[in-house]
């Protein structure tokens, strides 16, 4: 695994942390409503975060 990969999944903890100590009860409930959502939905949502966080690196570099 390289380094630049290593780095960038340690800042997603981070930051996935910084969100849970910051606004825990606000997580809270964005996963009680995320849970009403369909699988379809769901996947849908996580596509676009994976292609907005790809042109957004591309962009970076």
């Amino acid at each position: 695994m390289s380094r630049e990969l290593l780095a960038a999944m340690c800042l997603v903890l981070v930051i996935e942390g910084l969100v849970l100590f910051a606004a825990p009860r606000r997580w809270q409930a964005t996963m009680r409503e995320a849970v009403k959502l369909s699988p379809r939905m769901l996947r849908l949502f996580g596509a676009v975060a994976m292609g907005i966080g790809l042109v957004a690196l591309q962009l970076v570099h």
